[in-house]
């Protein structure tokens, strides 16, 4: 599919049923992702951070948009990219990061309101003026816009507020809602219910499973970083095991070769 097609697919997952987007951190682990049967991929914005070496909020965007184009490049199903906060300080910035998300192909981008710089969630007022220009300027290429609530990731747990700002980037042009960091069932339910839809869902550890999030209502399920630390995490075990007992038993866990053969290709 050329970047329209993925773009007009993208869209149509989003209209009915649940699925899953899980996140790559670079071309390998998305082509990995999409022979397993994927039907769409989305960036990390830490797993890619760790790939060159960086913590989570480093890269820059002369970093991201390479990255985003090369898995765009290597891979037929579309492309969700977390932007962070659009790496701009101004609604004209924002509009200039889309523009060069568009380029590289991105069928999806979200876009975040907490600032690392202030250490808090921008105002209501500030982030319903970037959602805005964000979704003006994927409106024009057809990308779906996500609007991110960061509030249950940095310790604000006001579901009251995440609701308030999620419906705010929803009325914004946001096309899909986003509370990444809810956990309990009964509380994405009320945001579900609250904030129309269709709504992302962060799979965390012991956090409700994908058919528990489908039945409240959760269109889309993620991974964030999560698949990138479990790769680090394989590969820091097979590491230890042969730095401490010199043996390879991790060789019985690589990716299998009918795997291999699909996602490594020339």
């Amino acid at each position: 599919m050329d970047a329209k097609a993925k773009r007009q697919r993208f869209k149509e997952l989003h209209e009915s049923g649940t699925f899953v987007i899980p996140n790559p951190w670079d071309v390998g682990s998305a082509r990995v992702l999409e022979v397993m049967g994927f039907s769409a991929l989305a960036t990390t914005s830490s797993g890619f951070a760790a790939s060159v070496g960086l913590p989570d909020q480093h890269v820059t965007l002369d970093q991201l948009v390479p990255h985003v184009a090369a898995i765009c490049e290597a891979v037929d199903i579309p492309l969700n990219v977390d932007a962070e906060r659009c790496y701009a300080d101004d609604t004209a910035g924002v509009t200039r990061t889309i523009e060069l998300l568009a380029e590289a192909g991105a069928a999806g981008i979200s876009i975040e309101d907490y600032n690392p710089a202030t250490g808090a969630l921008d105002s209501l007022d500030d982030s319903i003026a970037r959602v805005t220009a964000a979704a003006y300027a994927c409106e024009r290429h057809g990308i779906t816009l996500t609007g991110r609530c960061e509030n249950h990731l940095y310790g604000f747990a006001d579901i009251d507020d995440t609701i308030e700002r999620l419906r705010a980037y929803k009325a914004a042009g946001a096309r899909v809602a986003y509370a990444p960091g809810l956990m309990a069932l009964d509380d994405i339910a009320k945001v579900v219910e609250a904030v129309p839809g269709p709504h992302n869902i962060l799979a965390l550890r012991k956090g409700p499973s994908v058919s528990e999030l489908a039945s409240v209502g959760v269109r889309r399920v993620s991974t964030g970083g999560s698949l990138a630390w479990a790769a680090y995490g394989g590969l820091a075990a097979a590491a230890k095991e042969l730095l401490d007992e010199g043996t390879s038993t991790y060789l019985d866990h690589v990716v299998p070769r009918d795997i291999r053969s699909q996602a490594f290709r020339a």
